[in-house]
């Protein structure tokens, strides 16, 4: 499986031909979604879910799909009849020829004041990798690849920290990392690599690896 980072939450699967997108926000590239087979958004928040990014990959494959929650379906599937699945906790499904499992139903405690809104995580390919979107989901099952939302206005480096202590996979790649300066990095890069307990790996906006 090959594993692209594009910028913030967003990242690219690709395996056997056919490619899996998550996330393809606001912060991302216009083109993240572009060439989807599949695409997947854990919540409705600008930087994960955006509308005309979703159109444009939608229409570019005619035979593209969207699996995500309730209220980012109720945006878009009256343009796509068929083609926009709703999914919760507990379910699973093929995408793209990837195993999907969906854990999670809450976004992270913002702030009190704030109502909390519903969000998952996708888990791909048997634990292969875990995208939890704006959450610190634990799911009941191995993870070989975390994709580790190291800098949010909902959360600190101590629970960064305590999350992938908790989670336990081979590895962590950050992502959710547009609002953290190249002056942060070299902070987080050791902190989290000296006391998480996995391999800490950060790839740049474009560049990919293999899983």
């Amino acid at each position: 499986m090959k594993l692209t980072k594009k910028s913030h939450a967003c990242v690219r699967l690709e395996k056997d031909g056919r490619t899996l997108v998550l996330d393809p926000g606001g912060f991302s590239e216009e083109d993240a979604a572009l060439g989807a087979d599949a695409i997947l958004v854990t919540h409705e928040h600008p930087d994960h879910f955006d509308e005309l990014r979703l159109r444009a990959a939608m229409e570019d494959n005619p035979a593209a799909a969207i699996w995500t929650l309730k209220s980012v379906a109720e945006k878009i599937s009256a343009a796509f009849p068929g083609r926009v699945h709703t999914v919760g906790h507990g379910d699973t499904f093929t995408a793209a020829g990837f195993d999907v499992q969906v854990h999670g139903e809450l976004h992270a405690v913002i702030h009190p004041d704030i109502p909390r809104i519903t969000n998952v995580g996708f888990l791909v390919d048997g634990g292969k990798v875990f995208h939890p979107g704006d959450a610190l989901t634990v799911p009941a099952h191995p993870v070989e690849t975390l994709m580790l939302p190291v800098m949010a206005p909902w959360n600190k480096i101590a629970e960064v920290i305590e999350y992938v202590r908790e989670v336990g996979p081979r590895r962590a790649y950050d992502i959710h990392d547009a609002l953290l300066t190249d002056l942060a990095r070299p902070i987080y890069d050791r902190q989290i690599g000296e006391l998480g307990g996995a391999e800490h790996l950060r790839l740049t906006p474009g560049d990919s690896a293999r899983l």
